[in-house]
């Protein structure tokens, strides 16, 4: 069998869902389940509509409510207009509006959103896609059967960014998806939502869907997953920043992953775990194009000093100095203790005997994370910084790879230069306003230009 993820864009409107039905129609022989995001753009609007609801915005939650609702009721009457399933699934649909119109009115009774009724709200996008795909399959003659995930998908209580209960995660899909697939049948699930134990709805994070499609598949032992979303597969670059960025058409499990981390949006970064340990394929293709030959994710892609570039601004450096970190016993396990607990994540560091640079995506702390280093020394923050990453397996056996890289940069400044651990990544602190450029130039310098 094989996991099939679509994104919000591959189920955007009726058309792409058409596509999306075509898609699976393609793949019936190898045992697919189905795995859809919300309808694009859906969790923003329902994330703003709990805000609004929650600051006493009501009549503009309210009408955020009535929009999504005449959406989905109108790719509805588009998809499956004149099936047997309409009146079922449209009235389904209609409820689940009326709850969530509940919803928003006891936000705005109680004017505060805690995790558990964010999570609660922005669950309804793909609660409310699922069950309108698996109609369209249907409809098409596919044997869809519509699965909440949130049978199958066990998680922690931790709202809004659950951790998936694997053990869990593998019983309930022997027991619900399982069976259907010895039917014939097609399961077809929301991505990005599970429940607690106890059968409370949680929610994986942004991005989650990838992270279900991974996890249903390392919990059915399938043969590949497949991810289905809106660019030719993974990229040298950027194509909104390098306009010469090339398909990668065979990739390895960590520089996929790396990539992630550094800004690659095609992946969720946590998405290769659950595929990594199990040692399954993961496929990348474009759903409005779905001849092309994607991208393939395995163990075993040559080895390059380079095989991508990956960049983000809004990059936070703090760097603490102090003579007496020189030769000081467990000076820098204090010092990431502060960091872990004010819940802040660390990107990039680099250190010398007075001094450690980090790097940080969150500044939601960075107050209270600054006042307890200041204890160990001098801080220092600078804001406005960006990151460039080099990916390549064989990156740190070539050090003429990194002496290119540092050419190609030329008169740009740099702030800091790292290489991980494994030699996978040589990571660039530059200005933030100069990593386009920077982008550019190693892209020209490793791959020629466009």
């Amino acid at each position: 069998m094989i996991v099939c993820k679509f994104g919000g864009t591959s189920v955007g409107d009726s058309a792409a869902i058409a596509r999306t039905v075509g898609i699976v129609r393609s793949k019936l022989e190898r045992e697919p389940v189905v795995v859809v995001s919300a309808l694009a753009g859906t969790t923003n609007r329902l994330i703003e509509l709990a805000e609004h609801a929650a600051k006493g915005d009501l009549i503009v939650a309210l009408a955020i409510c009535e929009e999504l609702r005449a959406r989905h009721l109108a790719t509805i009457e588009e998809l499956i207009g004149d099936h047997a399933s309409h009146d079922e699934v449209a009235a389904d649909t209609g409820a689940m509006f009326d709850e969530l119109a509940h919803l928003a009115e006891a936000l705005s009774v109680l004017a505060h959103l805690t995790p558990r009724s964010h999570d609660a709200v922005a669950s309804m996008g793909e609660r409310l896609s699922a069950p309108i795909v698996a109609a369209a399959m249907s409809k098409a003659g596919l044997p869809a059967v519509y699965v909440d995930a949130r049978r199958v998908m066990v998680t922690s209580e931790d709202f809004g960014r659950a951790e998936p209960l694997t053990d869990d995660i593998a019983i309930a899909c022997r027991a619900a998806l399982a069976p259907l697939l010895r039917d014939g049948k097609v399961p077809v699930l929301g991505g990005y939502i599970g429940s607690t134990r106890s059968g409370v709805t949680t929610t994986l994070g942004r991005g989650g869907s990838d992270f279900s499609a991974s996890l249903f598949g390392a919990a059915m032992d399938a043969e590949a997953i497949e991810i289905w979303t809106d660019v030719d597969g993974m990229l040298t670059a950027d194509p909104r920043v390098v306009s010469g960025a090339r398909l990668i058409g065979h990739i390895r499990f960590d520089e996929a992953a790396e990539l992630a981390n550094f800004g690659a949006k095609v992946l969720h970064p946590s998405t290769i775990a659950p595929a990594v340990k199990q040692g399954i394929p993961v496929f990348v293709f474009n759903s409005r194009k779905p001849e092309g030959t994607g991208t393939r994710i395995t163990f075993d892609a040559p080895r390059t000093p380079v095989r991508a570039i990956a960049g983000k601004t809004r990059t936070v450096v703090v760097k603490i100095r102090s003579p007496r970190m020189l030769a000081t016993p467990g000076a820098l396990r204090k010092i990431f203790e502060v960091f872990e607990q004010n819940r802040t994540s660390v990107d990039v560091v680099a250190t010398s005997e007075v001094s450690v640079s980090v790097t940080l995506d969150d500044d939601q702390h960075l107050d209270a994370v600054v006042a307890q280093l200041s204890a160990f020394g001098d801080v220092s923050v600078e804001r406005h910084r960006g990151i460039v990453a080099l990916v390549g397996a064989g990156l740190g056996e070539h050090t003429e790879a990194m002496a290119t890289a540092l050419q190609a940069l030329g008169n740009l400044r740099l702030h800091m230069v790292s290489l991980s651990a494994t030699g996978i990544n040589l990571t660039l602190i530059v200005d933030g306003d100069q990593v386009n450029e920077a982008m550019q130039r190693l892209h020209a310098a490793f791959f020629g230009a466009a």
